[in-house]
C-alpha cells in the first residue's frame, strides 16, 4: 500500500466519492451529506492508502496542530482488511510533522480497540472528566432554513 499524506490538499473527485460512499454507510457517519463530508475533509489532515492507484484506506485528524487531535473516519475497504493497512495508515497519520508534540489524541470506536491499543491508545483514565455533546441523528434531519 502506498500512503499519500495531506490528501485534503489534492483530493481527486473519485477519491471523495469513494470516501463519502464508504463513510455514509458506517455506524458513525451514516447518511452524512456529501457537502458535509467535503467540508470535513477540507478542514482536516487526511491520509489515503492506495493499491494500484485506487484508494483503499483512509484516515483523518481534526487538530489545532499544537495541543490536540481527534482521529476520525478510519477505514479500509473490506477486500483489503487483515493486511495491516489500517494500522499503517493511522501510524503514518500520527507521524505527520504537523501532529507532533500534541498533549492528547482522542478517538471514538465501537469495535477496533485492539487495533488502537497497538498505537498506544488506551481507555480514558478519568472518564468522569470527559463530556460530550452528541447528536447521532443530525444527518437524518433536514437542514434548517
Amino acid at each position: 500500500m502506498e500512503i499519500r499524506p495531506n490528501l485534503q490538499e489534492r483530493l481527486d473527485p473519485d477519491d471523495v466519492a469513494r470516501i463519502h460512499g464508504f463513510l455514509s454507510q458506517t455506524y458513525w457517519a451514516q447518511g452524512i451529506p456529501r457537502e458535509t463530508q467535503e467540508r470535513a475533509l477540507a478542514h482536516s489532515i487526511c491520509y489515503g492508502g492506495y493499491v494500484d492507484g485506487e484508494l483503499i484506506a483512509f484516515a483523518r485528524a481534526v487538530s489545532d496542530r499544537a495541543t490536540f487531535a481527534y482521529l476520525a473516519d478510519v477505514f479500509v475497504l473490506d477486500a483489503f482488511r487483515g493486511r495491516g493497512f489500517g494500522r499503517a495508515i493511522v501510524a503514518a497519520l500520527m507521524d505527520d510533522p504537523a501532529l507532533q508534540g500534541l498533549r492528547r489524541w482522542h478517538l471514538v470506536t465501537r469495535d477496533m480497540h485492539k487495533l488502537y491499543a497497538q498505537l498506544d491508545f488506551e481507555p480514558l483514565t478519568q472518564p468522569e472528566l470527559h463530556m460530550q455533546r452528541h447528536d447521532p441523528d443530525v444527518y437524518r434531519r433536514a437542514p434548517a432554513g
